[in-house]
């Protein structure tokens, strides 16, 4: 590696994460068409739907929903869009709220309940909900659950509040000491805060890339590391124990919110059987949430110094392909990952999908 010789990798990607601005009876004696008509009512017909928060107070809800005729949009118990098979609307005055959530009610079938995915805090660019996507068997990972953020540190006392109300239950923490040292997580009261760090503190020897490919090579290397590494499987398992045992309320995070705790997202959809561009566009969005925080400490750099730390700031796909690559080389299968690494037997993920799957 060009420049990263005696270079951890774990090491040098906690040292690139604190650079500034990285921050069965009954049913067998029941008619054949009941059981259909059973399956019919609890089957989700949309094969895509999203909510989004414009600038102005509107809110955008899109859809597909296949084999349907009729879907009503509602929201704070009345309606207030519809449309057909496919739509998009934009819904506008509605009152102030911590959170603003819509149902998605079609004319079969079962229906989804869902709210934009970023969360609107003062002190956090990307704090968001981990749910909302379908998976490939045709189920959702409920919103409002489990969520991502970046640190927590700046948090104000509405946003504690806020997130009080939302129910957050458990604050699990990926950083490094020195990263919880300088700069501590505010959480809301009587919520449990979980030490999992992920990349150990040994950072004894680390080399900063002194090129865009050294960085990105870096960053590749990290993201192997949160995979195959001794502090990062224990890390991860501590986590996902907890999401096992009692998934409502459950919020990790590093300091950018998108390395160490894109990782634990993507491991997360994946075993709840999210497919993998779904899991790649979550993965990726960090680029968009954290573009001004990103862009503004770019522009603080020199030209060269700037071209350098790009690599470190951005999320890419070829960081958490490097991920799944290391899964297959190192374990064979994400199974096989997820019972190994992690801990998770079919059992648990059973329960893990009892909690965090409708439809």
């Amino acid at each position: 590696m060009t420049h990263m010789t005696r270079v951890k990798a774990a090491s040098v990607l906690s040292a690139a994460l604190m650079l500034p601005g990285l921050t069965a009876g009954a049913a067998a004696a029941a008619p054949a068409h009941a059981g259909a008509s059973a399956h019919s009512a609890r089957h989700i017909p949309f094969t895509a739907a999203e909510v989004t928060a414009q600038n102005d107070g509107s809110y955008k809800i899109t859809w597909t929903a296949s084999g349907v005729r009729h879907v009503t949009v509602r929201a704070n118990g009345r309606t207030v869009a519809s449309g057909g098979s496919t739509g998009s609307v934009t819904v506008t005055g509605l009152p102030a709220a911590d959170r603003q959530w819509f149902d998605l009610v079609p004319d079969r079938g079962r229906g989804l309940h869902l709210a934009d995915r970023l969360i609107k805090l003062d002190g956090t660019t990307n704090f968001r909900d981990a749910g909302g996507y379908r998976t490939t068997d045709g189920s959702w990972v409920k919103m409002g659950v489990v969520y991502r953020s970046d640190a927590l540190d700046r948090l104000t006392t509405a946003d504690l509040a806020k997130l009080k109300r939302l129910g957050i239950s458990v604050d699990y923490d990926l950083r490094t000491t020195s990263e919880r040292t300088g700069a501590p997580d505010r959480v809301p009261s009587g919520a449990r805060y979980v030490v999992a760090n992920v990349i150990g503190d040994d950072s004894a020897v680390f080399a900063m890339p002194t090129t865009a490919e050294g960085a990105a090579q870096m960053m590749v290397d990290g993201e192997k590391a949160m995979v195959s590494g001794a502090t990062a499987k224990a890390a991860y398992s501590k986590v996902f124990a907890g999401i096992v045992a009692d998934a409502d309320g459950s919020l990790y995070h590093c300091t950018a919110g998108k390395d160490r705790t894109g990782w634990a997202s993507a491991t997360l959809l994946t075993a709840l059987g999210v497919p993998r561009e779904t899991v790649m566009a979550d993965y990726l969005a960090s680029n968009t949430y954290r573009a001004a925080v990103n862009a503004a400490t770019l522009a603080a750099m020199p030209a060269a110094q700037a071209a350098v730390y790009k690599p470190m700031l951005d999320v890419r796909a070829e960081y958490l392909n490097s991920g799944f690559a290391e899964v297959k080389d190192k374990y064979g299968s994400f199974a096989s990952y997820e019972k190994k690494a992690l801990g998770i037997d079919p059992g648990e993920l059973r329960r893990l999908k009892a909690q965090l799957l409708v439809g």
